[in-house]
């Protein structure tokens, strides 16, 4: 592991392998760890830097404080990918992360060659979903502030399953092995932040901003918002490409690594 400053924090990454260089950005109650299953593949072609964002693990976050926040999280990753002083870089984003990869490609698309997002979260407008409330919160939302109250009250355990089984389905977090478990308990907290993060909801304003090369990877069988969230985006960045992985829900890359060290080496020669 190692750690560069940027605004006044020191962001810890894992910095692997040789050749283009790859950003791999996590999701929520995620860390650099969550790309396990898929990093002997793509080192083996890339340069993967994975990053740890603001009070992700290895800081372990009292849940206080206003610097948590898809804004703070993407000037972030800005100044990382600037102080790597790589050149234009390969940037995937799964879920949160997902989120905060699309917002870079918005505002510094020098600073990138390929965007890859992996189920990305957050919400839409009333351009993409007629159907949208403004300042109505999803219902997948509502279930994760829940759960970022028990977890604030001391229940880490409690909140998380309650998470994990509104992501995953009932039994989620029964069923989950010991050392993922111990990710999520680990970055715990950080939840509490996300739940007054007020993310934008994504536009189709936006979604036609983006200039950059895209590939969109979906578990072929995920519940829920994050395919309509995908294909809604996908619909309106000009020439992006769309995978589904069959068989997988959110954590693809986990649960079909192979399938997907095919995909994402596939989309960054091409």
């Amino acid at each position: 592991m190692q750690t560069l400053p940027v605004n006044g924090y020191d962001m810890a990454y894992l910095d692997l392998g040789r050749g283009p260089p790859l950003v791999c950005v996590h999701g929520s109650l995620c860390d650099f760890r969550i790309w396990s299953a898929v990093l002997g593949p793509l080192t083996s072609r890339h340069r993967v830097i994975a990053v740890s964002l603001r009070h992700f693990f290895p800081e372990h976050w009292d849940g206080v404080g206003d610097t948590y926040s898809i804004a703070q999280h993407t000037s972030d990753l800005i100044a990382l990918i600037e102080k790597l002083d790589a050149g234009p870089v390969d940037l995937m984003g799964h879920s949160r992360g997902g989120h905060i990869s699309f917002r870079v490609a918005q505002r510094r698309p020098d600073l990138m060659r390929k965007l890859i997002l992996a189920e990305p979260g957050g919400e839409l407008d009333a351009t993409l979903d007629p159907a949208a409330k403004p300042g109505a919160p999803s219902p997948l939302a509502a279930r994760f502030a829940a759960s970022a109250e028990k977890i604030a009250a001391g229940d880490i355990d409690g909140g998380l399953a309650f998470f994990m089984d509104a992501l995953e389905g009932p039994g989620a977090w029964q069923r989950l092995p010991a050392t993922p478990k111990q990710l999520l308990r680990d970055n715990a907290t950080t939840l509490i932040g996300q739940v007054r993060d007020n993310r934008p909801p994504f536009s189709r304003a936006d979604a036609e901003s983006i200039r950059t090369p895209t590939l969109f990877i979906g578990g072929a069988n995920t519940k829920g918002g994050l395919p309509q969230v995908l294909h809604a985006l996908a619909a309106h960045v000009k020439g992006s490409q769309t995978q589904m992985i069959p068989g997988t829900t959110h954590p693809m890359f986990e649960q079909a690594p192979q399938k997907y060290c095919e995909i994402v080496p596939e989309f960054l020669a091409g």
